[in-house]
């Protein structure tokens, strides 16, 4: 019986062993993992959430005020032509009057 528990002792030490060498190479393979996506990412160039939600928010303020500037525009355009008309009757009724 004594030798029985001894080899099952032995196994029992050696499985135990072997776990913990299997949990320290998951943590190491998780450190490297994670070190390689880290440096892969930062290569990428990619931008922070932060940052994309400032750019969007300019292109967004950008975008409404060229709108209110492309209705001043149509407004300032569209102006000049009716008063070019009225003003281009009078001067053609005036040049017939003289004849």
């Amino acid at each position: 019986m004594q030798t029985r528990n001894k080899i099952f002792d032995d196994i029992s030490q050696l499985m135990t062993n072997a776990v913990g060498v299997a949990q320290g190479a998951k943590t190491e393979a998780e450190t490297a993992m994670k070190s390689w996506m880290d440096r892969w990412l930062a290569d990428r160039d990619f931008v922070s959430r932060e940052e994309f939600d400032a750019v969007r928010l300019m292109a967004q303020k950008a975008r409404e005020e060229n709108d209110v500037l492309k209705a001043r525009l149509d407004a300032m355009e569209s102006a000049p032509l009716s008063k070019t008309k009225t003003a281009a009757k009078p001067a053609a009724s005036a040049g017939k009057a003289k004849s």
